[in-house]
């Protein structure tokens, strides 16, 4: 790889050139690179998972560019040399994370994450026999990291279930038994 400065036949150009070179511009600096081919193994099963998962969540982040809001969202989450696609696709990519559970008294209390933005965090209360006793969504503190949900009770040997979600859609789901 070459970074070109002040060339003025390379600054109009972009591509290939035959099966030797590539012509690119990253971050307002022209690159040379020797060109890359498809590779000849056949691709490993973490290799295949990535392709799909890449795919999603590139179908994802076109989807987004047709929603103002959300675009200009991503958009403002953008560094140098980054768009609102580049920041959809991350935020597509990963699942945000249930860091914690507590109670106090019958509120169940979430700590959640994602890099981006966690959208809904769901609260299922299940008792002992394994029948779902109620269910609602949590509402952020205001620190925006804790998600509280006031149950009507806690079942002794019961269990909570909690599905954090963020804005494209991806589910972490975590359980938490209740002592008793």
């Amino acid at each position: 790889m070459a970074l070109v400065k002040d060339n003025i036949l390379l600054q109009c150009i972009r591509g290939s050139l035959g099966d030797q070179l590539t012509i690119y511009e990253r971050n307002g600096q022209i690159i040379i690179a020797k060109k890359r081919g498809p590779s000849k193994n056949k691709p490993t099963i973490k290799q295949l998972e990535a392709r799909y998962k890449m795919k999603i969540a590139a179908a994802y982040a076109l989807a987004i560019l047709e929603d103002p809001e959300l675009k200009a969202y991503y958009k403002s989450l953008a560094g140098p040399g980054q768009n609102a696609y580049n920041m959809a696709v991350k935020d597509a990519y990963k699942s945000p994370e249930v860091q914690n559970i507590r109670f106090e008294e019958e509120t169940v209390i979430v700590t959640a994450k994602d890099e981006f933005r966690v959208a809904a965090v769901e609260i299922r209360v299940v008792n002992k026999v394994g029948n779902i006793q109620e269910r609602g969504n949590a509402v952020l503190s205001r620190n925006g990291v804790d998600w509280h949900y006031k149950a009507t009770s806690l079942p002794p040997g019961g269990k909570v279930i909690i599905v954090a979600v963020d804005l494209p859609g991806n589910e972490t789901v975590k359980e938490l038994s209740i002592g008793g």
